[in-house]
């Protein structure tokens, strides 16, 4: 436990708002909270510099319930991506500071404030239809202190569009491409830009596009130097790295 965290649990106690015992499993706890369903890794900021992430297909609504208020208890913001609307419906009942992104299907508590980079992220995609990928790696990266610009709707079939637009892309520290179909956008934004490049192929497209294996190959075999592609739709993957590399 750190310093900060030990002292105010100690005031806590001497000040009768803590039982003693409860303290005690505090400072004594592995870095987990033990759940009958899950295992909460409550020391991952510390080692990694951001919390446990959510991932809400698979989970119940009560599951993530439990995950979220040992999370806020120990005074960590929240991220959970792949959450229906249905299952947020029920989330809020239990947090009304919960916040729920429909497009990006993420639901974020922010439990202690974060300062936002000056520097920020170009979030840009090939179609409309890439928007829900879009918006889950863009509440990724505004969750985690990135300033976010979106860039949609510039693919090449209207390659004009992405030029009316190209002084905020090569003015981003960091630059997400989203594409599905052939997935050509990312290898023409690389070629534009001296900033890193995350390409995120989706599973947007007709029969060969093959559920975002097409675009996924194309990026993959990009000519354009200093691009690096995460997984179909992956959204949230894309986000994070950029954080990462944003905050450098």
């Amino acid at each position: 436990m750190e310093q900060k965290n030990l002292k105010d649990l100690l005031m806590e106690v001497a000040a009768g708002r803590a039982d003693v015992t409860d303290a005690m499993d505090k400072i004594n706890n592995s870095g987990f909270a033990e759940l009958d369903f899950a295992k909460v890794d409550l020391a991952r900021e510390k080692r990694n510099g951001y919390p446990e992430v959510i991932y809400g297909e698979g989970k119940t609504a009560e599951q993530i319930v439990g995950i979220m208020q040992v999370m806020t208890q120990n005074k960590l913001n929240i991220l959970g991506t792949r959450i229906s609307k249905e299952k947020f419906e029920i989330i809020k009942e239990s947090n009304k500071n919960a916040i729920y992104f429909e497009k990006a299907r993420c639901v974020t508590v922010t439990n202690h404030e974060i300062p936002t980079t000056e520097s920020y992220v170009a979030i840009v995609t090939a179609g409309t239809s890439d928007m829900d990928v879009a918006e889950e790696a863009a509440i990724t990266a505004e969750t985690y202190g990135n300033k976010v610009e979106r860039v949609y709707d510039v693919g090449v079939a209207g390659i004009s569009r992405l030029f009316n637009r190209l002084d905020v892309i090569q003015g981003a520290k960091v630059v997400i491409v989203i594409a599905g179909m052939e997935g050509a956008l990312a290898s023409v934004v690389g070629g534009l830009i001296d900033s890193p490049l995350i390409a995120v192929p989706t599973s947007v497209g007709y029969g060969t596009s093959f559920g975002g294996v097409t675009p996924l190959l194309t990026m993959l075999n990009s000519c354009a130097s200093g691009i690096t592609v995460v997984n179909i739709d992956n959204g949230f993957g894309a986000g994070y790295s950029a954080s990462m590399m944003n905050h450098l």
